[in-house]
C-alpha cells in the first residue's frame, strides 16, 4: 500500500491511521469499503483502534466495519487495544460485538495480551465481559500462567476463577 496512492481504500487507511474522523466519514459516504485489507491484513478499524483513535474507530464501526476481522497473524482490533492499553476502545469494540475469546495464530487472546503487558484495567474489563481465563495458547499457557510469569500480583486472584 502506498501512502501516496489516490485509491479510495488507501485514503481510508491513511485517514484511519491519522485519526482523521472527518475524512473517514467522508470516504465512508463515498462508499469506500470499510473492510478493505492491506498487505498485512489490517483493516481501517484495526489501524484506528491500535493507534488509539476512539472517534475514528466508532465511525468505522457505525459504518459496519467487521469488529472480529483478523489480520494476517490472526490478531483482531480488540487484541491490539489490549496490547496497547486502550480500555475505552476495548469496551466499545466489545459492545459492538468483538469476541474477547478469539485466538490469533499463536493461540493468544485479548486477555492474554492485556495480562502479558500489565494492562490490568483491561484484564478486569475483559473478565467483566466474559473473557475466558482458561484458554491455552500454542505453548499451553493460560492468562493466569502469563500473570504468574510476569509477577502481576494484582490480576492473579482475578484469573483464578
Amino acid at each position: 500500500m502506498s501512502f501516496y496512492s489516490n485509491r479510495p481504500e488507501d485514503l481510508l487507511f491513511d485517514a484511519a491511521r491519522k485519526g482523521d474522523t472527518a475524512n473517514v466519514k467522508k470516504l465512508i459516504g463515498e462508499k469506500v469499503d470499510v473492510n478493505a485489507t492491506d498487505a498485512k491484513g489490517f483493516t481501517p478499524l484495526i489501524i484506528a483502534a491500535y493507534d488509539g483513535h476512539l472517534d475514528t474507530a466508532k465511525a468505522l464501526l457505525d459504518a459496519k466495519a467487521d469488529v472480529n476481522v483478523r489480520d494476517a497473524s490472526g490478531n483482531t482490533a480488540l487484541m491490539g487495544v489490549s496490547f496497547k492499553g486502550y480500555p475505552e476502545i476495548a469496551r466499545m469494540l466489545i459492545e459492538y460485538g468483538a469476541d474477547p475469546d478469539v485466538q490469533n495464530g499463536n493461540g493468544g487472546t485479548a486477555l492474554m495480551f492485556a495480562t502479558l503487558f500489565g494492562r490490568n484495567q483491561l484484564v478486569k474489563l475483559l473478565l467483566e465481559y466474559g473473557a475466558s481465563s482458561t484458554i491455552r495458547d500454542a505453548r499451553g499457557f493460560t492468562a493466569l500462567d502469563l500473570a504468574m510469569q510476569q509477577g502481576n500480583e494484582e490480576v492473579i486472584p482475578l484469573l483464578k476463577h
